[in-house]
């Protein structure tokens, strides 16, 4: 076994693999930006090392900086955790140049699952069942044109070759949107991976993302941990998981099968460690979509079910050890939840909402797990991933795991920033969620998003201009005692009250980027123009889409907070821009004398 492992990563998956490490009696070893100076994962583990500069380029990201801190600490292994170096072929060969272990799969199965059109072909001709498409990439859109005439027909999805996330996904209804959804998809594949190159698949209108959790040693031993249900998603995102699929949805026979399909892919592959195979399940029909050469974000829930370490397992593969497990031992006990606590803004289209943390107390109690890379007074910076946290409750079958969780999610508290925390409590209070339904209509209906939105801050600030001040009161009612706290204006004399607080805003509190009938729309995050749809002197209606901020790996459409006229537009396809910059002055047009 390992004396050391570098975890190359950041936030929760890193707390993750250095509690690992810790059980395991093995030294863990940590990296970090100047953003992340203070993070938690940087505290957890037994050395920390700085990498560089915030932007992930300039620190986890540099394959040259993390290789002098490997030979500095001294690390016998790298775990990559999900995302940033994890499914880089290239860096798992330049561990293995160097002589340290690469804990995940060989590099040549990520290169062939890396691909999505030479993963479709590998699986084709393993039998395992593919959507119907390409297994090639599309040279352009009259191509694309071509094969869809020929027989695939409409809807049809476009895909980036080396796309993953909802990144260079594009889905064409009709002819007409073809062209614009071939040039977006390999606009995003060369923008997030490199590689602008795009495939076709029949678009598959209400599927559910069904997964299934690989093991795999150098043994030969090949095993699958059951199915886990990702269809409750915004964007091809992820946002809840759970482990098993309900009972209507995945019987017995069909685990079987889809179990299978995820062992014949491992084992046609070659892997080696932890990895998920994806798939897509349309009217009893199960499609291999992707597979993802790592742990993933949701491997939680097949933990709490199964009671099998994962990530344990993965280290164990990578030093050349058995699976502890055989697929015969393997058991599924109750039901697993998993929410993501991003910190979002589900009311304004899921748009990131990065921020300084205050007060911060996690949920506990039975069958509650917090995985968290962030505690009070830290930081979600725009500069990463807008998670905060994982909230995972096991009970004994999904009703009670889904009263659990909302109890959880009740007693989560985190001062100052906007969470998803209130969206998934609507969702998972819903009819739709009781039927195990994939809650689409629900992702992407701006009114009930709306809804879900967190109760508006308390004004402060009185009709004349004056400060108000929150005074506090302890009451008893029946014999328990409470905290009040009352806003108003002072007590005669301009003195405040005993025991009277300041009237500031609580920490995260923003004056609203489109309220009333104010003529400029300011950015409601930080991130880069990444797109501007508009120009000076055109006329907009309320809801229309102006520009698209790419913020955390998310894009944000931006749209008209009014209607009328774009008076002034300073901003630059390309441009960093700032949360509170101006994005335009709309001036509303003179009503007719």
């Amino acid at each position: 076994m390992f004396s050391s492992i570098l975890i190359a990563n950041r936030g929760e998956i890193a707390i993750r693999v250095i509690r690992c490490c810790k059980e395991m009696g093995i030294k863990s070893i940590a990296v970090y930006s100047e953003l992340d100076r203070d993070a938690l994962h940087v505290q957890a583990a037994d050395e920390a090392y700085l990498l560089g500069p915030g932007p992930a380029a300039e620190s986890y990201l540099n394959v040259e900086k993390l290789l002098e801190v490997i030979k500095e600490s001294g690390a016998e292994a790298v775990h990559p955790g999900y995302g940033f170096l994890a499914e880089n072929g290239p860096f798992a060969e330049r561990l293995a140049a160097e002589g340290i272990v690469f804990i995940g799969p060989p590099a040549s199965a990520i290169e062939s699952m890396g691909s999505k059109t030479s993963a479709r072909e590998l699986m084709q001709a393993a039998g395992v069942p593919i959507v119907p498409g390409t297994t090639e990439a599309v040279a352009d859109v009259e191509a694309a044109r071509k094969i869809i005439d020929d027989g695939l027909g409409y809807p049809v999805a476009i895909k980036a070759s080396g796309g993953g996330g909802g990144k260079g996904f594009r889905v064409a209804l009709t002819a007409d949107e073809l062209e614009e959804a071939f040039e977006g998809a390999s606009r995003e594949g060369e923008k997030f991976f490199s590689d602008g190159r795009v495939y076709l698949e029949r678009y598959l209108p209400s599927p559910r993302h069904i997964e299934v959790q690989i093991l795999a040693d150098t043994q030969g031993n090949t095993i699958h941990l059951g199915e886990r249900d990702c269809s409750i998603q915004r964007r091809h995102q992820k946002l809840i998981e759970e482990a098993p699929a309900a009972d209507w949805v995945v019987d017995e026979a069909l685990r079987e099968r889809i179990g299978k399909i995820g062992v014949d892919a491992a084992k046609a592959v070659g892997y080696v460690g932890a990895g998920t195979v994806e798939g897509m399940l349309q009217d009893g029909d199960y499609y291999f979509l992707e597979m993802n050469t790592r742990v993933q974000v949701e491997h939680c829930v097949t933990e709490m079910v199964t009671g099998v370490d994962i990530v344990r397992e993965g280290i164990r593969a990578a030093a050349g050890e058995p699976l502890s497990v055989t697929q015969d031992q393997v058991q599924m006990r109750g039901h697993a939840i998993e929410c993501r606590i991003n910190a979002e803004n589900a009311a304004k289209n899921f748009t990131p909402a990065p921020g300084k943390i205050g007060r911060y107390v996690e949920p506990a109690g039975p069958g509650v797990r917090v995985d968290s890379g962030v505690g009070e007074n830290g930081e979600v910076t725009p500069m990463y991933d807008p998670m905060i946290a994982k909230l995972v409750v096991w009970d004994v079958d999904r009703e009670h795991a889904t009263a659990r969780m909302l109890r959880a999610l009740g007693e989560y508290e985190i001062e100052g920033l906007t969470t998803l925390i209130p969206f998934h409590s609507a969702l998972l209070a819903t009819e739709q969620w009781a039927k195990a339904e994939i809650c689409r209509d629900l992702t992407e209906d701006k009114k009930w998003l709306k809804s879900t939105a967190p109760e508006k801050p308390v004004e402060r600030i009185d009709a004349d201009g004056s400060e108000l001040l929150e005074q506090q009161y302890t009451v008893e009612v029946s014999g328990r005692r409470f905290d009040v706290n009352v806003i108003g204006p002072p007590p005669s004399g301009g003195a405040p009250a005993p025991g009277a607080a300041a009237a500031k805003p609580k920490r995260g509190e923003r004056k609203s980027s489109a309220g009333g009938g104010a003529d400029i729309l300011e950015a409601p995050l930080q991130g880069n123009m990444w797109k501007v749809v508009v120009k000076a002197g055109d006329k907009v209606e309320e809801g229309q889409l102006l520009c698209i901020i790419e913020a955390m790996k998310m894009e944000n459409e931006i749209t008209a907070h009014k209607a009328g006229t774009i008076a002034e537009l300073p901003i630059t396809e390309g441009a960093p821009i700032g949360a509170g910059d101006t994005i335009a002055k709309i001036v509303s047009e003179a009503p007719a004398q």
